[in-house]
């Protein structure tokens, strides 16, 4: 691994207006921007992100937050639309996998345990599948080995031909599912400071080289 790291951000609606070039200005070099929650949610602050991030010089990647509940096919097609198409220079799209929890649920109950077992592998792969045949790149994966691997066991290892964006806390290095020899990107802090950032935001780096970084983007 580098000895220095090349720095960026994740944000959503939940950071509400960024000043990017003041994010450019802090020495982030790229930022991913939450596009759509399930089938039929699409993040208030996505295309006013979208464009401040590509206008302020920084490389711009879209993620989609995974909501089990919902046909896959219904939320494949709301990013691709709220995304539109990629340009030159864009990072590959993001399926964020985690917990799912209603906000209604007062018992912090994670409805990915309605999905049978044996159905949660497919729906995932037919999102990827969709979402790479529109866009045309192959999706990464947001997620945390403590969560991924007890929710898809040896399944999993279908997933490892996609870049993997690992979130892990206060720790010198992330540790990967099994099924990654290495991590593409690394969420380090979910409490992070950034000048031009009201409140907390989720800071990233990326494992190489500025040129490594441009190698992964849209040709």
């Amino acid at each position: 691994m580098p000895d220095q790291f090349i720095e960026g951000i994740d944000v959503s609606s939940n950071q509400g207006q960024v000043d990017w070039e003041g994010v450019a200005g802090a020495g982030k070099a790229f930022a991913f921007a939450r596009a759509t929650v399930g089938g039929h949610v699409a993040d208030s602050q996505f295309p006013t992100n979208w464009q401040g991030i590509s206008d302020a010089g920084l490389l711009r990647g879209a993620y989609h937050f995974f909501w089990p509940l919902t046909p896959w096919r219904e939320q494949a097609d709301n990013f691709i639309k709220t995304v539109g198409a990629l340009s030159p220079g864009d990072l590959a799209p993001v399926l964020d996998l985690e917990e799912a929890i209603p906000k209604s649920n007062q018992l912090k109950r994670d409805v990915w345990n309605d999905v049978p077992a044996d159905q949660r592998l497919s729906i995932i792969r037919n999102w990827l599948d969709a979402v790479e045949q529109a866009l045309g790149m192959r999706p990464m994966i947001y997620t945390r080995q403590n969560f991924i691997e007890p929710l898809l066991g040896d399944g999993v290892k279908a997933l490892a031909t996609s870049g993997l964006w690992i979130a892990h806390y206060n720790v010198a290095q992330p540790s990967t599912p099994s099924s990654w020899t290495t991590w593409t990107f690394w969420q380090y802090s979910e409490t992070g400071n950034v000048d031009a950032v009201n409140g907390n935001v989720d800071c990233d780096r990326f494992a190489g080289s500025q040129d490594d970084l441009q190698s992964l983007t849209k040709s």
